[in-house]
Formats: structure tokens, C-alpha cells, sequence
């Protein structure tokens, strides 16, 4: 048996992870969108989709980049 909406995988999982990093970098950063970087999104995805399978078989994954947007660290 399943519960929840199977239409739901793990792409949903990265893309609401990665909206909720690129939050977490903006209300750290006085409003700075990274959104506007695709190769800072894409470092992040990356991040991401690693924390995931890392929460697989964990209780917690650490997103950690260096240098993400105009030099500021996430």
C-alpha cells in the first residue's frame, strides 16, 4: 500500500530543495537572488540531488558550496 501522490518523485524532492536553499541564500543575504545564475543554480542542484541520496540512507545530509554567488559561500 502507498499513502501520499504517487505522482511525486524525486525530481519534486530536488526542485522544492533547491527553492528552499535558494530562500534560505536570499534571507541570508540581504535579498541576493541567485536565481539569475545558471551556473550557480546548477552547483546547487547538484548539492541537492546529492543531499538526497545521501537522505536515503541518513537522518541528515550538509549542503556546502564554496564561493556559490558573487564569492559568498552557502
Amino acid at each position: 500500500a502507498t499513502a501520499g501522490d504517487t505522482h511525486l518523485g524525486g525530481e519534486d524532492f530536488d526542485n522544492r530543495l533547491v527553492e528552499f536553499c535558494v530562500q534560505d541564500f536570499k534571507r541570508k543575504n540581504r535579498g541576493m537572488d541567485l536565481t539569475t545564475n545558471a551556473r550557480a543554480l546548477r552547483r546547487l542542484r547538484t548539492q541537492c540531488e546529492r543531499a538526497k541520496r545521501t537522505l536515503s540512507s541518513s537522518t541528515q545530509a550538509t549542503i556546502e558550496l564554496d564561493s556559490l554567488y558573487e564569492g559568498i559561500d552557502y
